[in-house]
């Protein structure tokens, strides 16, 4: 290559190189405007930052006031309930006092007396006084004799041969009373059933 044409090249890199540096040298000089905002992005992202931990605490407090408050109205409940199921058991109470008076002077009186026939008289008083108080309180009998089988209200104990052919698959006889308390069973009857 010849002197002036590496003259040449030299020139041209050490041009560029003045560019280069005079281009950087100008933007060092000049404000970059992306510092800036990267500034008040910091800022606005702190900002933001602070308010989600100060609600996330109130909500959190929220949380805990809402879990004692939950667990206060579970306990009233539990003793309200155990109140209820003693007092209503008190009542019941209450109301066969007034029959167990009646079979003591009932018990009293047939050390005394001869007369078998008063003294049940007094005793189908007593069962009758009984039957009304507990019908009072909600209790009814099932029906069950000469009705058709119903495992929701009876239990079936036994089955005979019928004794007329009308009476295949009905009750033929009770062995024990059923009863239900405001429409719920509360024992089934049971019956012995023709077949």
């Amino acid at each position: 290559m010849s002197k002036e044409k590496r003259s040449q090249t030299i020139d041209k890199e050490e041009v560029s190189k003045q560019e280069v540096q005079d281009g950087v040298e100008c933007n060092v000089d000049e404000k970059n405007p992306v510092d800036d905002n990267v500034a008040e992005t910091d800022a606005a992202v702190k900002s933001d930052v602070e308010k989600m931990a100060e609600e996330a605490a109130q909500w959190r407090d929220k949380y805990v006031r809402l879990s004692a408050e939950f667990d206060n109205y579970r306990k009233r409940t539990i003793k309200e309930k155990m109140e209820l199921v003693s007092s209503a058991g008190e009542d019941v109470i209450k109301s066969l006092l007034p029959v167990m008076d009646d079979l003591e002077r009932a018990l009293a009186a047939t050390e005394k007396s001869t007369d078998v026939e008063a003294v049940r008289e007094g005793v189908v008083l007593i069962s009758n006084k009984l039957r009304d108080t507990l019908r009072g309180k909600g209790l009814v009998e099932i029906e069950a004799f000469g009705q058709e089988l119903d495992t929701d209200f009876h239990e079936a104990v036994a089955k005979i041969p019928a004794p007329e052919e009308t009476q295949k698959g009905k009750i033929v006889d009770v062995v024990q009373k059923g009863y239900k308390l405001h429409d719920k069973v509360i024992r089934h009857s049971k019956v012995v059933v023709g077949e």
